[in-house]
């Protein structure tokens, strides 16, 4: 069983309410979302792992299990080419829950048009495989959002 933690402090809306429709139609995987607090952050590593994946605006950490995590700091924030964005971490590292991987703030996503929320999504995992999702709860960083079987 992997527990999935917190990448941010903010308030936990489930994956219907992200305003994307691959995120919110599931197609990435299940999983849920945070809005964060509107103040800069680092988004920490859900899960211990492998950072198999790292850009600017998202990053995917697959732990000893084989399950990827992925975390996406708001939506359509790849079409800020990196800008407000700083990489803390290198591809390939290993990690712990909690280490900080990217440093950026949420309000000034916002202030350039694109949504901060942030989805936190079981890759190749199904909705029956996850367990204690839920929505409108508020998170501080490093606290648990679901565990996965």
């Amino acid at each position: 069983m992997t527990t999935v933690t917190s990448p941010l402090a903010g308030r936990v809306v489930g994956l219907g309410s992200v305003p994307d429709p691959v995120f919110s139609g599931a197609m990435v995987g299940p999983g849920t979302a945070v809005d964060p607090v509107r103040e800069p952050c680092d988004a920490l590593a859900p899960v211990d792992g492998v950072l198999v994946s790292l850009h600017p605006h998202a990053f995917v950490v697959v732990d000893g299990e084989g399950h990827g995590v992925l975390v996406h700091l708001g939506i359509d924030t790849v079409q800020l080419g990196g800008r407000g964005f700083d990489l803390l971490r290198a591809k390939g590292e290993t990690v712990r829950r909690g280490d900080a991987l990217v440093r950026w703030n949420p309000a000034a996503v916002e202030e350039d048009g694109k949504s901060p929320v942030t989805p936190v999504v079981a890759l190749d995992g199904t909705a029956d495989a996850l367990t204690g999702l839920s929505d409108g709860v508020v998170v501080r960083a490093g606290e648990t959002l679901f565990t996965w079987d």
